[in-house]
């Protein structure tokens, strides 16, 4: 699908383009959503660019995501997509500045994108250029990034809180530990995706305020420091949430290290106390003529108070030293 922002009496707005279709005179933004072959090629004609395909836009050099070709600038970054979702991803978005107009290439479509084209068509001063435009996009995707690491920060606490304190001495169950290891993981998978998208950013707004090829107002240029020092610090944030992770999957496998040996112990402890019986019932089972006590009336009884006598000393012996 091909989308194009064109200017209006009042603001801007949006239509989809269908080639061999001529286009607008004017447009600012060109976004290309899943495009065909058809749609390619016609933004290519148009604006004199060579749209990289899918699979060049996977390439993770820096020298195939960040580079000048033929008076255009062409920046690949990896952006998260369906994170309020079970299964998050990552994929790869090309902003191209051509001919005072932004084009972007991409085969997801995340939520900044989609708000941000909204924030457009409301507020037209977000338009005044495609560097601009360019600009608030980046900015929509660090605030998203900015709230997903609030949400990973809020659950990771939640976690905590469930581990360490335990007021009214609650004993933590396997069940819960396993689902705590999956709230951890879906958690580091969140943050994992997040690093990845404040690194790309990162390179993406440091080469397009040193790009030959992209005239930046003063404005303009404040505007992507700011966004660059707010990736550096979420960055430094999402390495702290990466190191508590870690500490916190650590924990849970601390615990149930814990819960096994408990296990292990009583297990240990039960057959210490049934060692003495099975001892005192193995001699009387043995087939010697000469035993006193087969005779006596009273030999089973003493066999029996024995075997239970020999159980319960082991038993209190072990409660006595705290070993349950």
């Amino acid at each position: 699908m091909l989308r194009l922002l064109i200017p209006t009496g009042s603001g801007y707005t949006w239509i989809e383009h269908s080639p061999p279709a001529p286009f607008p005179d004017e447009f600012l933004w060109a976004d290309l959503f899943e495009p065909t072959v058809e749609e390619e090629r016609a933004v290519e004609s148009l604006l004199t660019v060579d749209v990289p395909t899918r699979d060049e836009m996977r390439e993770i050099e820096t020298s195939n995501r960040l580079y000048e070709e033929d008076g255009a600038v062409y920046m690949t970054a990896t952006v998260g997509s369906k994170l309020d979702s079970a299964t998050p991803e990552s994929s790869a978005i090309t902003f191209i500045l051509a001919n005072n107009r932004l084009i972007t290439n991409r085969y997801a479509d995340p939520t900044p994108v989609r708000r941000f084209m909204t924030h457009v068509e409301r507020y037209p001063a977000a338009c005044t250029s495609s560097a601009t435009l360019l600009a608030g996009l980046l900015e929509a995707f660090v605030e998203r990034i900015a709230d997903l690491l609030e949400r990973v920060q809020a659950e990771l606490d939640s976690v905590s809180h469930s581990i360490f304190q335990r007021s009214n001495g609650d004993t933590t169950t396997g069940g819960d530990l396993k689902s705590m290891i999956q709230r951890i993981g879906a958690n580091g998978d969140l943050v994992s995706k997040a690093r990845e998208s404040l690194v790309s950013f990162q390179r993406l707004l440091m080469y397009v305020q040193q790009a030959s090829n992209v005239s930046l107002s003063q404005d303009q240029r404040s505007r992507f420091k700011s966004t660059l020092r707010d990736v550096q610090s979420l960055s430094d944030h999402a390495t702290f949430l990466g190191a508590k992770i870690q500490f916190l999957l650590d924990a849970v496998l601390g615990l149930i290290n814990l819960e096994q040996n408990n296990i292990i112990k009583i297990f240990s402890v039960a057959a210490v106390m049934f060692l003495p019986p099975t001892l005192v019932a193995s001699i009387y089972g043995m087939n010697f003529h000469f035993m006193p006590e087969l005779d006596k009336p009273w030999g089973y009884p003493f066999a029996l108070v024995a075997m239970v006598v020999s159980a319960v000393v082991p038993y209190l012996y072990f409660r006595r030293k705290g070993w349950l």
